[in-house]
């Protein structure tokens, strides 16, 4: 049996002691594209800070490729991080914000540096951005160049956060496209979180749906045969549907 590359036991997340989310339980499998899910203010942004390390939990534990994600090994992380809105360093170009896991946690020479960052960039279709600004891009393109610092040091997961929320409906398909595409070209594992259901139905093979109510897991499974749960707000979320639960 082949081991998960995120395992998730019994973990709760919130702040200040208090639980968002209590007891949630999931694993990853490599290749796959897992989506976290959830209405706003169901606990998504704090689980995916608690996944990456950037929280602690408040019980359970988290193993990503069979280690803590907050554990010091003196090594990069295996896994990168596309933040929502790209969350690029406004003061340097396209290419040094790709470049910067790259000098954090390598000591490769620049030429070798540049000619990964080129390839990271053409990777997401952006290689003529390069010497560009963030300020100048428009979302979708930051939210490429987000995608290929993700990818900088060659981890085997990746987690994006809303990776199209906030872009036209074109955009998005092509952000969706781009993300199915560079898994199955890059063999790569994706944490995907997002309440867009267009992204939802179209690339996502399993998720978890975060309930602020119960302060739980409501469902996991597969998007389309979610559409069809029992439990009314489960039913609603994949139906965009208001009826009462």
């Amino acid at each position: 049996m082949i081991d998960p590359v995120l395992a998730v036991k019994g973990i709760s997340v919130g702040w200040g002691g208090t639980a968002l989310i209590e007891n949630a339980t999931f694993e990853v499998h490599p290749g796959e594209i897992f989506g976290i899910l959830g209405r706003s203010a169901s606990g998504k942004s704090t689980m995916l800070r608690t996944l990456i390390g950037l929280e602690h939990t408040l019980a359970g534990t988290i193993e990503i490729c069979g280690r803590p994600p907050d554990h010091d090994h003196g090594g990069p992380p295996p896994f990168g991080v596309m933040f929502q809105q790209g969350a690029l360093f406004g003061a340097l170009t396209v290419g040094q914000n790709v470049a910067l896991p790259l000098e954090r946690w390598t000591r490769l020479p620049h030429d070798a540096i540049d000619a990964i960052v080129r390839a990271k960039l053409r990777l997401v279709e952006l290689e003529y951005a390069v010497a560009q600004l963030p300020s100048t891009l428009s979302g979708g393109m930051r939210k490429r160049a987000a995608i290929a610092r993700a990818l900088a040091l060659e981890p085997p997961l990746i987690f994006l956060d809303e990776p199209s929320s906030g872009l036209d409906p074109i955009t998005s398909a092509e952000i969706d496209r781009l993300i199915a595409t560079l898994a199955h070209v890059l063999g790569l594992t994706v944490v995907i979180v997002t309440h867009e259901l267009g992204s939802i139905t179209t690339i996502v093979d399993r998720c978890v749906l975060l309930d602020r109510e119960s302060r739980s897991i409501l469902a996991a499974g597969v998007p389309r045969d979610l559409a069809h749960h029992a439990h009314p707000r489960v039913r609603n979320f994949f139906t965009r549907s208001a009826e009462a639960a």
